[in-house]
């Protein structure tokens, strides 16, 4: 594992522990050699995990879409900012520059991002870990949510095992270098095989 893809907030959020967690993994990720991929912008959650990272001497890429240069306000002190054109070619950037994704706290755009992800190695288009770093429970109904799937068959079991979720960097770290991806056909039993020819 050489980088990781952090998906967060381009706002702070409006608990000090969101800010203060966007420290430490950008600092922790740097401190690991690890290079940081993440969506270009110095606002919000974004800008401080790329801050922090620098801060500690780490490899930090930002990848942003044009329309969102002045919104998100780009980041110009990073290590490299790659403009393209549009959201599309932005997620396909960030997956092949990164060995595995995490996220913060953050809104639609963080949970689209992981989301799309998730959904690719679901369909066997990637094979890279995954993972909420949670703060506070943030993200604990969207968790729920996620185990509700698996109750009513819209999920299978082993896909919501195959992601991680915690507060530990630790832990999250040691998850990431650890992971061996199940392989998508794997998701479905014999009978929904079946159903799906």
């Amino acid at each position: 594992m050489n980088s990781v893809c952090v998906y967060c907030g381009s706002n702070t959020g409006s608990r000090p522990a969101y800010r203060e967690r966007a420290v430490q993994l950008g600092d922790r990720l740097a401190r690991e050699g690890l290079a940081v991929v993440y969506g270009g912008g110095n606002v919000g959650l974004m800008g401080i995990v790329a801050d922090a990272a620098l801060a500690a001497g780490g490899e930090v890429i930002g990848v942003i879409p044009e329309q969102l240069v002045g919104w998100e306000v780009a980041h110009r002190g990073i290590t490299r900012l790659d403009v393209v054109a549009n959201m599309h070619e932005r997620k396909a950037r960030m997956f092949d520059l990164s060995d595995a994704f995490v996220a913060l706290p953050g809104g639609y755009g963080t949970l689209d991002e992981m989301f799309e992800m998730l959904t690719w190695r679901q369909l066997g288009l990637g094979d890279k870990p995954c993972a909420f770093l949670d703060v506070d429970g943030f993200y604990a109904p969207l968790l729920a949510m996620m185990d509700r799937m698996v109750d009513e068959h819209f999920l299978h079991a082993d896909q919501r095992r195959d992601l991680w979720h915690g507060e530990d960097i630790d832990g999250l770290l040691a998850w990431m270098r650890a992971y061996v991806p199940v392989q998508a056909d794997k998701w479905l039993d014999g009978q929904r095989r079946e159903e799906l020819r």
